[in-house]
């Protein structure tokens, strides 16, 4: 599959721009608009058939009308609904006022306050690097997850702080591979050694192009390139890693570049409208410079993960595969909305593991720039209550990793995604 460079001053490089599919590769199809049965009248109507998207949506509204009965939210992809956790009690007009609006709901024993509640009590007890954590709205628990690293006196801690929590708070998983960020060498765009995957072209709150990547690649270096040892072609504003985010603002130093905001999948690109928040159960996909394009499903929001670097909040969790070179790649649905920025995790594109991503919605919130249409960008954004985190800055970081963006001239990856793009479905 042969690709084609992109001039710098005719067009910035299509986020994610980067390798040769494993799968053969065809335009995403438009989603055809949700297929709104309706909470008709008085009585409570059958849940509604929704798109990920509208079901984010109606989650927001559900969150405000419901207050402290709400518990959390989820997708159920098989059944195009959205599923609505309640804490009833004695009040069943919770139920029935989330039923009127759409929802599935489910009434289940832990408030967002307990959960909340148990998420401090990790940070302030068990925060240790290799460790992680997230609300998991499908078992009304939160998903505490160690990587191969946690042993002895480390993993005792944690497994005697989820214990302490009470019985059905929390879940306690190992997992075979080690949290890190992606950071590798390879093809793609450079900076002091790093390479990193562009995330999403943007523009600035001045009006100059720019774009998102991961805040750990922004840290790494100051000055970006389209090609190993050449010249820099875009400049970091802003890097927040680690602390409440991963993410950095670079912006083009030609203020002549054009952005377009769009991701290239390696046969064409796929036009991004806007930014939107994370749903669980949503469908997903990623695309990278080292392992090009994979999908998978959202598992859990607000994760805290404990690199070796330091502890980032706010993230959101899936089982899509990532490897080193990823850092910053996009991570966006079929309906060409933007969802998050490769951070780190876990495992590989053989054998799986844990990932996790910053919502792109809080990024551009704090960096003021907007994505696709200026009313879908920085205003969608809602950056949620990190459960804790240090660090508000940039912060230190060995430079020595490589950081891989998709800035321009697309090189050969190794095609390790399986994602049908055809048809949009999960493969794994």
């Amino acid at each position: 599959m042969s690709h084609q460079r992109i001039p710098k001053r005719k067009a910035a490089l299509a986020a994610g721009a980067v390798v040769a599919l494993g799968a053969a590769a065809v335009l995403l199809p438009n989603a055809n608009a949700s297929q709104d049965d309706g909470g008709s009248g008085g009585t409570a109507a059958a849940p509604r058939t929704l798109k990920a998207a509208d079901a984010s949506d109606l989650a927001s509204q559900l969150s405000g009308l419901l207050g402290d009965a709400f518990a959390g939210s989820y997708y159920d992809a098989g059944k195009q609904q959205l599923v609505v956790n309640v804490v009833a009690g004695d009040n069943n007009d919770v139920v029935v006022r989330a039923e009127k609006a759409g929802a599935a709901v489910r009434e289940v024993d832990n408030s967002i306050a307990e959960l909340k509640a148990g998420a401090g009590t990790l940070k302030s007890e068990a925060t240790i690097p290799g460790t992680s954590w997230a609300v998991d709205p499908r078992t009304n628990k939160i998903l505490v997850t160690a990587d191969s690293t946690v042993t002895g006196a480390s993993w005792d801690r944690l497994e005697s702080t989820v214990e302490g929590l009470g019985p059905g708070m929390a879940t306690l998983k190992k997992s075979a591979g080690t949290f890190k960020t992606f950071l590798s060498g390879g093809d793609a765009i450079f900076g002091g050694g790093a390479r990193c995957s562009l995330g999403f072209n943007v523009t600035a709150s001045d009006g100059s192009p720019a774009f998102l990547t991961a805040g750990h690649c922004g840290v790494a270096a100051a000055e970006w390139s389209d090609a190993q040892g050449g010249q820099p072609v875009a400049t970091v504003d802003q890097a927040v890693f680690p602390g409440q985010g991963d993410f950095a603002l670079v912006t083009y130093d030609d203020p002549a570049t054009e952005a377009p905001s769009e991701v290239n999948v390696g046969s064409q690109t796929v036009p991004i409208s806007g930014a939107a928040e994370a749903t669980v159960g949503q469908q997903v996909f990623r695309m990278g410079s080292t392992t090009g394009l994979a999908d998978g499903q959202v598992l859990g929001l607000d994760a805290t993960v404990n690199y070796p670097e330091g502890t980032v909040t706010g993230l959101i969790q899936t089982d899509v595969c990532a490897e080193p070179g990823d850092s910053g790649g996009s991570l966006f649905t079929q309906d060409g909305l933007a969802i998050g920025l490769t951070s780190g995790g876990s495992g590989d594109c053989t054998a799986g593991g844990e990932t996790f991503f910053q919502p792109v919605t809080t990024a551009l919130q704090a960096v003021g720039a907007t994505l696709g249409d200026a009313a879908a960008g920085a205003g969608g954004a809602g950056a949620g209550d990190p459960s804790g985190g240090e660090g508000t800055g940039a912060g230190d970081q060995a430079g020595g990793g490589e950081a891989d963006n998709g800035m321009g001239d697309a090189g050969d990856g190794t095609g390790a995604g399986d994602a049908d793009v055809s048809g949009l479905t999960q493969t794994h």
